[in-house]
């Protein structure tokens, strides 16, 4: 450890499932997959007899079968490289799994079309056996986008070439982001880094370390802009050619895949961008509000991960991470104690990873063993008030997946626009909290900052992204564009968004954000809006629901993983997510926390 770090989480225990890459466990249950993967070989050709239902129920049976095992061991390859991004034994374990995982696609395909081809009576008898009916819902979803499967021999064929098409895009740019240097002024030299060590510098309390860092990253990536726009062209250009391909029998549009995804419609899309539009003014006054307390007009791109201003010369002290895992505990208790015995339980197990180490990679997760079906976090806890915040949102997530535990496999998967509801009820839980027993003005600041912060991110950030994406999908569908009409898209989405709350745009985001250039999906945007703003409409039932609110919490989240976000929202809200009541009045519970930030800061002098 760091002799300068004086505080840090504990390490995981990842024992209880294997204790390492050459465990016999872990080898018998690759084996073990490998064997359920032949079976499945030997299944598939007798889809098409007259005992083809029989034979995809037991290709089903062995799909959950099979999906767990490489699931279990997935995840522990990825949390040791967490841990050491350099441990040659999981290196070569994750290497490994990628041939299982395109053999596990390979086999299973013929079960998904199986599944979509077959009339409602078929389906029917599928879903007649009590192994199979759990998933239901999945099959019912799938179902609605049939029309665009092709054949199964092109299903293979595509997936074959995708490989080395759009994913070999998409791993050009991880190389290249991973690789790129750029020249970065600290203090009075010139310093050549990373991007990711100079994207930490936009962190600095420093407004001019935070420019320079900005242009650094921007300067290298433009030097990168030719690559780039050939990049992102060829994986936009394979998914709308994919969309011509599957628009056989009716039109295929770029955005039914990712809506389809996150299990919304087009219309509760639409309504939530418009319901995001109308925010623009209270979101641009918190921005404008940010930049006063640094004595600007308006931020600059470089400005938006600035940390609150400092008003007291009093540096705050270490927040040790016992002492944090009880704030955390006793803020979760106040919805329910069983809340407050999981978040002790989590720390008990052994299941938190945050200790400091020069190999670790950054970030913050939960993830879970699927044989087992128990959590584990992963993050670098130094003691900060964000490290507070970071674990309560992430305890979120492992409560989710917790109360989920006992459901069948096949319920319990969610879409992303569902996957931040409980992290951002418990980040929200505890930083209210941390607000009502604040005991000086510069802590208030700095934790009003921090909810700034995600105001203007989720509601000028992100719409601002999504105009984007959907506009260069737009202008894509006639030709590839020039690196030039990429930087003036980009320009002209964030001069939508944030408006005179920013002193100008960052043309070259395109380039330097990796949510673009994710081959395996795209949109990677709203879903982010759509669980800040669900997640805010569900913390503010508290009141209304009483003494049944856990209850009505709980039931919820199980059914996260059964239903469509409108159909769950209606059954356990009573809202309608297709209109903009209920996203209105969630955005409208919000203007009374921008007027707080405005009130401390008259209070600061700002």
């Amino acid at each position: 450890m760091n002799a300068e770090v004086q505080t840090q989480g504990p390490a995981w225990d990842l024992s209880t499932e294997y204790t390492s890459v050459e465990d016999s466990q872990l080898l018998a249950d690759i084996a073990a997959m490998d064997e359920l993967l032949n079976e499945v070989a030997l299944l598939n050709p007798g889809l098409d007899t007259p005992h083809g239902v029989e034979k995809a129920q037991q290709i089903a049976k062995l799909s959950e079968q099979a999906g767990t095992l490489l699931s279990n061991i997935s995840t522990f390859a990825h949390c040791l490289l967490s841990v050491d991004s350099q441990h040659d034994g999981a290196q070569k374990l994750n290497g490994q799994l990628q041939a299982y995982r395109k053999r596990f696609g390979d086999l299973f395909e013929p079960l998904s079309q199986f599944v979509d081809a077959a009339s409602d009576e078929v389906v029917a008898q599928y879903l007649d056996d009590p192994e199979v009916s759990p998933s239901a819902f999945l099959v019912h979803h799938g179902r609605e986008r049939r029309h665009e499967n092709l054949s199964l021999s092109e299903e293979s064929l595509v997936n074959g070439l995708s490989q080395d098409g759009i994913h070999a895009w998409g791993n050009l740019y991880d190389q290249l982001s991973g690789t790129l240097q750029c020249e970065v002024l600290v203090g009075n030299a010139t310093q050549s880094m990373g991007v990711a060590q100079a994207s930490g510098l936009l962190n600095s309390a420093d407004d001019h370390q935070r420019k320079a860092a900005w242009q650094g990253i921007n300067n290298a990536w433009e030097a990168q802009d030719e690559a780039c726009a050939a990049g992102l062209n060829a994986m936009v250009g394979w998914r709308l050619e994919m969309c011509n391909q599957r628009s056989r029998h009716k039109p295929v549009h770029f955005l039914d895949a990712p809506v389809h995804m996150n299990r919304i419609s087009r219309g509760t899309l639409d309504t939530l961008l418009e319901a995001a539009f109308q925010a623009k003014p209270l979101a641009q006054k918190a921005a404008k509000l940010q930049a006063r307390a640094y004595g600007k007009e308006g931020f600059g791109p470089w400005d938006l991960r600035a940390p609150a201003p400092t008003i007291e010369q009093v540096q705050a002290p270490s927040i040790e991470f016992d002492e944090a895992i009880d704030l955390i505990a006793r803020a979760y208790g106040e919805v329910d104690a069983s809340m407050e015995k999981f978040v002790r339980m989590m720390v008990a197990n052994n299941w938190i990873e945050g200790t400091v180490g020069p190999r670790k990679t950054p970030g913050a997760y939960c993830t879970g063993f699927a044989k087992s079906r128990t959590p584990r976090i992963y993050m670098t806890y130094t003691g900060g008030q964000s490290d507070v915040i970071t674990l309560a949102h992430e305890l979120g997530h492992a409560l989710h997946s917790w109360v989920m535990r006992d459901l069948p496999e096949s319920q319990r998967s969610y879409g992303m626009s569902l996957a931040e509801t409980a992290s951002t009820f418990g980040e929200t839980l505890v930083r209210d909290t941390l607000l009502a027993q604040s005991s000086s003005k510069q802590e208030r600041l700095d934790i009003l900052w921090e909810e700034m912060s995600a105001f203007t991110a989720f509601l000028l950030n992100i719409p601002a992204r999504y105009e984007f994406e959907r506009k260069f999908y737009e202008a894509r569908a006639a030709r590839p564009l020039r690196p030039q009409e990429m930087k003036d898209l980009m320009s002209e989405a964030w001069r939508s968004w944030y408006g005179d709350s920013l002193a100008e745009p960052d043309p070259m985001f395109w380039a330097s954000k990796l949510h673009f250039y994710i081959s395996g999906l795209s949109f990677y945007n709203f879903p982010y809006l759509f669980g800040y703003l669900f997640s805010l409409g569900v913390y503010s039932q508290r009141d209304a629901f009483g003494d049944q609110f856990y209850q009505k919490y709980v039931a919820l989240l199980r059914d996260t993983g059964r239903m469509s976000a409108e159909d769950l929202a209606q059954t356990h809200l009573g809202v309608a997510l297709d209109k903009p009541d209920f996203w209105q009045a969630t955005i409208d519970s919000l203007s009374s926390r921008v007027s707080a930030f405005e009130a401390i800061l008259e209070e600061v002098g700002r």
